[in-house]
């Protein structure tokens, strides 16, 4: 697996009429044991929202 540098992914779906704000933000950690974790956090912009993490074996 080439080593990419790439930083969190940010997105956003805003629908003014649904009064719909909502944010998600994906970023992928390294582990201590080779490993990496996939970390989503998601909720209403302006709010902390929820997280989750996602742990695979090299």
């Amino acid at each position: 697996m080439p080593n990419l540098k790439l930083g969190p992914l940010h997105l956003r779906r805003i629908d003014i009429t649904r009064n719909m704000r909502r944010f998600y933000l994906l970023s992928i950690q390294p582990t201590l044991f080779g490993g990496v974790s996939l970390i989503r956090d998601w909720g209403r912009i302006g709010t902390t929202g929820q997280t989750m993490v996602q742990t695979f074996d090299a």
